[in-house]
């Protein structure tokens, strides 16, 4: 299926490598002129050398969006080369910590970088989006939001409240041509989250291939209908959908993609 992305531009926050890296191979594939961002050089740049060497475009911008400004200021530097009609909100770091063990730093920490960071960037991208008439927001969830982690209580929350930025952004872009969505992943197999699996088994004598371990892994980590623990590209892939003319009347939703581990009905 042709997405119709061959006429774009996109910037995908923290695609330096993991899901960011994904999706960011993923719109170049379908002919997007993609932004690879990151907050350090080398990365962005090997990152960007591989989508060219695949045939694709692509640029490299550089910033640590925790820090004030940094977004407003990126988005200036990405909108000297052109357009950007679709922003993906990928950046979002993680800690694990309990309601207890979580201090003022962390909370601040966790909505510096995964509420503001995106803010920051979807104001600086929308008023050039309401003139084109024309554009595509999406940040990035977790299950977390749905089923609150009580081990990442400080980031599940900050995800909570870009959703519902998101789902308020919808409402405001009412009109422009501009959809505002999330996706949702669920457990997804990262090069890190492989590594953390792989040192347990070892350390209690375990020297079956991954391929092995898996299932166990699903079984007492992220039991699911589908069996397996996603992989960036089935999040590349969702993110490509809603970034593309043919996701015109999705807007303001929750797209999942966890392999059904989250039980709930509700957005």
């Amino acid at each position: 299926m042709d997405l119709e992305l061959g006429a774009l531009r996109a910037l995908v926050t923290g695609s330096s490598g993991g899901v960011g890296a994904a999706i960011a191979q993923r719109l170049a594939l379908e002919g997007c002129q993609v932004i690879v961002h990151g907050r350090r050089e080398r990365p962005a740049a090997q990152q960007a050398e591989s989508i060219r060497r695949s045939g694709g475009q692509a640029e490299v911008l550089l910033g640590d969006l925790t820090v004030s400004g940094a977004p407003e200021r990126l988005i200036v530097a990405a909108l000297e080369g052109g357009p950007v009609d679709v922003l993906i909100a990928n950046a979002g770091p993680f800690a694990e910590h309990g309601f207890v063990d979580a201090t003022d730093a962390d909370w601040t920490s966790a909505f510096a970088g995964n509420v503001i960071s995106a803010v920051g960037c979807a104001r600086g991208v929308i008023p050039a989006m309401r003139r084109a008439g024309w554009g595509r927001i999406i940040t990035i969830g977790t299950r977390g939001v749905a089923t609150p982690l009580p081990n990442m209580v400080e980031y599940s929350a900050a995800k909570a409240a870009l959703v519902n930025a998101t789902k308020a952004l919808a409402r405001e872009l009412a009109g422009t041509g501009t959809t505002a969505n999330v996706v949702s992943p669920g457990v997804i197999l990262t090069p890190g989250l492989r590594e953390m699996f792989e040192s347990r088994a070892r350390a209690g004598g375990d020297d079956r291939s991954w391929e092995d371990i898996e299932g166990e892994v699903v079984t007492d980590y992220a039991p699911n209908p589908v069996g397996r623990l996603g992989r960036p590209e089935d999040i590349a892939t969702a993110v490509a959908f809603l970034s593309s003319p043919l996701a015109d009347y999705i807007t303001g939703a929750t797209l999942r993609v966890d392999g059904g581990i989250t039980p709930s009905v509700n957005p």
